[in-house]
């Protein structure tokens, strides 16, 4: 792994980077060049998925760069529209041919979809990916604790990781007290709040100015700190280079309790409760 981003061991003793790159919402050829741009960054974990469309440009990239395999670490996720034992399995061979990988680092169900009660049957596909090898961890995305126990109950391989949304607005204190209860790790996708207001909050800009660091730093600074996994995603080469930068510093207990104070339980994403398109 790179020596820049730590790593936290997952449940089932697998390192993971505690900073990664995202690629939602990139475009597949301009995916491979950000990618690339990450990876020269000194970034080791990147997270795609099936419904993102930029798996191959992905995989290409991770191909060209000459990094050993077992130096990264790869995500992606099953879409929606696969749940379901066979379709799983079928989505997951899919996936892994546009990366050009014999296997993943990490497999997570997208979201719960609820109405549709496909999860477990899902899920046990994913066990047997995981036996056989082919992602040497699974998990979920956007799950909430009650879509966690039904997994638990009806399965027998505890997720490593729920990548749910979580920014200084959104800091889900029930969803990461049941992870820490559970072994699951927390993984914040939308860390910076996609920067709709967020890096312009007061009291985040005063700690950035405190630390001569940006707003971005500081809240990626902050999930670091209590223990989040981050994918910041950017196209822009100079805060992909920016983002990986915040191992240089510390919040003091002052600044973690002033972003502690920010959070109005704000989504800007669908809620799993009733997302199930």
């Amino acid at each position: 792994m790179s020596s820049k981003v730590p790593p936290i061991i997952l449940n089932n003793g697998v390192e993971m980077p505690q900073l990664g790159f995202g690629v939602w919402q990139v475009p597949d050829d301009e995916a491979e060049r950000a990618v690339a741009t990450a990876l020269e960054a000194g970034y080791r974990s990147i997270d795609t998925a099936a419904i993102y469309g930029n798996e191959e440009g992905t995989g290409k990239a991770i191909a060209a760069s000459g990094i050993a395999r077992d130096e990264l670490f790869v995500t992606t996720k099953l879409w929606n529209s696969d749940q379901g034992y066979d379709s799983t399995l079928r989505a997951f061979d899919a996936s892994l041919a546009k990366l050009g990988l014999e296997f993943v680092d990490l497999y997570l169900i997208h979201w719960p979809l609820p109405a549709q009660g496909k999860a477990v049957d899902t899920y046990k596909a994913f066990e047997k990916i995981y036996s056989d090898g082919r992602a040497r961890a699974i998990g979920v995305s956007n799950f909430l604790p009650e879509h966690l126990r039904l997994l638990t109950e009806e399965t027998s391989v505890i997720p490593a990781v729920n990548q749910i949304e979580l920014h200084p607005h959104l800091q889900q204190h029930e969803a990461r007290e049941y992870h820490a209860e559970q072994g699951i790790a927390t993984e914040a996708w939308s860390p910076l709040g996609q920067g709709k207001g967020l890096l312009e909050v007061p009291a985040i800009v005063a700690i950035a100015q405190k630390h001569g660091r940006t707003p971005a730093q500081v809240v990626l600074r902050w999930h670091l700190q209590i223990g989040n996994v981050v994918i910041p995603k950017s196209v822009t080469p100079s805060r992909i280079a920016e983002n990986i930068d915040v191992f240089g510093f510390s919040l003091d207990t002052e600044d973690m309790a002033a972003i502690s104070a920010l959070n109005e339980d704000r989504r800007l994403g669908p809620d799993p409760a009733t997302f199930n398109a």
